[in-house]
């Protein structure tokens, strides 16, 4: 049997805390995938994944003050992949990030957080941001997620006019019956936005699932948090790769 190759042996496993939703989830992998410098299966990175679509909704808890929080059920996942061999973790769902401070506080590995990655990509731009228009679930405008990131920066966020129909077309996503005409309504809301904004951010995983249909500028979180994964994984330097 020969001998693993240094580039086999030399990655760190990521866990991966899905289902929110299940399609943002495999999407986030095949990102990963196709941005790895694979020869073989084995050059692929170990990705401990529990995707967990009865996580207790975000939009119930956070929004309507009606549903369980779903904290427990977080907790509970991040500690099994820490227990599994997980060296670092990685949540595609921005809106689950409200809850990302009891994440880190229940485990001892780092939490690859979506949205300080985001926000720190933007802020590292050639060009200069003074306002991003943000594409995100409700529950990340009501949170303030990415208007408290950016602020710091001082950067503002600009939302669109749309949010119903946003809503909309994120749980058609969720309900796995995206297409075409998702996409067109996603791409249209974003021209709207981007005559506001310096850039777009895709701030909702579900959006990242159609947006190649968009015919403006943005940046997409989902990206992001894929290029973050692979740089863990190899041990590189944050940023040094290409996406």
């Amino acid at each position: 049997m020969p001998a693993q190759t240094e580039m086999q042996t030399a990655h760190r496993i990521v866990g991966i805390i899905g289902g929110m939703g299940p399609e943002a989830t495999v999407d986030l992998m095949r990102r990963v995938i196709a941005n790895t410098p694979a020869r073989d299966d084995q050059d692929h990175f170990h990705l401990i994944v529990e995707s967990n679509p009865k996580i207790p909704s975000r939009i119930a808890h956070l929004i309507h003050k009606t549903g369980a929080d779903p904290t427990p059920a977080l907790i509970r996942i991040a500690q099994n992949l820490e227990r599994a061999g997980a060296q670092a973790l990685a949540m595609p769902c921005n809106t689950a990030h409200a809850y990302a401070s009891s994440i880190r506080g229940s485990v001892g590995i780092p939490l690859l957080d979506m949205v300080a990655l985001s926000v720190e990509h933007i802020t590292t731009l050639p060009d200069t941001v003074a306002r991003v228009g943000l594409l995100a679930s409700t529950a990340v405008h009501v949170t303030q997620l990415y208007g408290k990131a950016f602020a710091p920066h001082g950067i503002v966020t600009v939302l669109p006019d749309q949010q119903e129909e946003i809503m909309a077309i994120i749980h058609t996503v969720k309900c796995g019956k995206a297409g075409l005409q998702c996409q067109a309504a996603l791409a249209r809301i974003a021209l709207d936005i981007a005559k506001e904004a310096d850039v777009l951010l895709i701030a909702c995983s579900e959006l990242s699932v159609i947006a190649a249909g968009i015919g403006v500028p943005f940046v997409d979180s989902q990206d992001v948090l894929a290029r973050a994964v692979v740089d863990f994984a190899t041990n590189r330097a944050p940023g040094s790769g290409t996406m």
